[in-house]
């Protein structure tokens, strides 16, 4: 039989684990469910705001590992479930009420393989369980419909009102792409750019998703100003290379997050390393280190540093993403460690608490 002395010590023990894409004990984060004697041992239900797919087995490992540690021998049996709870955006703005959250990826310039980023974070979090769209914010240059395999193809709406996303590797999609040729140029100003995109996201019949990750356009100007003080963004993820010239652009695209009091979850260092595939050599072409040094200089996560790869470019090119196309390869855990840390970075966050109060309408009679 468990005795009370047994079962404290081994809370306790479970509870000092530190996540490692949380950055918290499991106490801090309250993520021990459940702890309950069975007969053969102890039962223990573990629940993370995260995308837990394909990390279970680690974790129960790790958390097993850490108690051994302390000195307790109690069999115990681990579940780990995964918890996407909706968190607070700009004020006065809302979260979508079918979106529980929206993170936006950025960069301050082009060039800097953002949208593959961004397309392979959701792709990365749809494979560890989550329900995930991808809204393509960039009109002038959208990328979305080639990198997912959609080209060519045509969204439908059924009341001539509301458009059906694409689906594509189990994430939902939706672009400017889909609804214009792919080599007509959109000779638009910013506000109907501004317009656009608002529709695009409001119009569109997105289902019930863990997480929209937009593909924001590249650069700090109006468009992308105006954009982050109309859509609710839960968080923003900066992605940078090593350089220098691009570390100056991309702490601009931080700062204008923190200007409309939008979160940044943290830095992706992108094209950090290059491997030959010829020889194996390793070279930092454009730098080392620089997201790191961004991240402690803003006092954010770096969350991920990617490598500059051949098969990247080719993958997105043929519409099957790094992670779809080659899943156990080490460039493709790069992006789903990154994706996890990303969604740890947001999972600690303060959670959305609209819903729990009234809304008041005044009506004139």
């Amino acid at each position: 039989m468990s005795d009370d002395s047994t079962l404290d010590a081994l809370r306790a023990a479970i509870e000092s684990y530190v996540d490692p894409y949380l950055h918290q004990t499991l106490r801090e984060a309250a993520a021990l469910k459940e702890l309950s004697f069975s007969e053969g041992g102890y039962r223990v239900r573990i629940g993370v705001g995260y995308p837990v797919g394909g990390y279970q087995e680690q974790l129960a490992s790790a958390l097993k590992a850490h108690v051994a540690a302390a000195g307790l021998s109690s069999p115990f049996e681990v579940q780990v479930q995964s918890l996407i709870r909706a968190h607070a955006v700009q004020r006065p703005l809302q979260p979508i009420g079918q979106i529980r959250n929206i993170v936006a990826v950025a960069s301050g310039k082009g060039g800097v393989g953002k949208s593959t980023v961004a397309a392979n974070l959701a792709l990365a979090w749809a494979q560890q369980g989550a329900r995930v769209g991808v809204l393509d914010a960039d009109i002038y240059g959208p990328s979305q419909p080639l990198m997912l395999g959609l080209s060519g193809e045509k969204p439908f709406s059924p009341d001539g009102k509301h458009i059906e996303p694409l689906k594509r590797h189990g994430v939902e999609a939706m672009s400017i792409g889909f609804l214009a040729d792919s080599d007509q140029p959109m000779v638009w100003r910013g506000p109907m750019v501004t317009q656009a995109l608002s529709q695009l996201l409001s119009q569109t019949r997105w289902g019930e998703l863990d997480y929209l990750v937009i593909d924001m356009p590249p650069g700090t100007g109006d468009i992308q100003l105006t954009l982050a003080q109309r859509v609710p963004v839960a968080g923003a993820v900066i992605v940078t290379t090593p350089q220098d010239i691009a570390l100056t652009d991309a702490s601009k695209g931080l700062k204008m997050f923190e200007k409309v009091s939008v979160p940044v979850l943290g830095i992706v260092e992108n094209m950090s390393v290059h491997v030959c595939s010829q020889c194996g050599h390793i070279e930092h072409i454009f730098g080392e280190g620089g997201g790191a040094r961004m991240a402690a200089q803003h006092g954010v996560r770096l969350l991920g540093e990617l490598p500059l790869d051949v098969h990247i470019r080719e993958e997105a090119d043929g519409g099957q993403p790094t992670v779809i196309a080659a899943p156990g390869s080490p460039r493709a855990k790069a992006y789903i460690e990154m994706a996890r840390h990303t969604a740890g970075a947001l999972a600690v966050r303060p959670l959305d608490h609209s819903s729990a109060f009234p809304r008041i309408v005044v009506e004139k009679k």
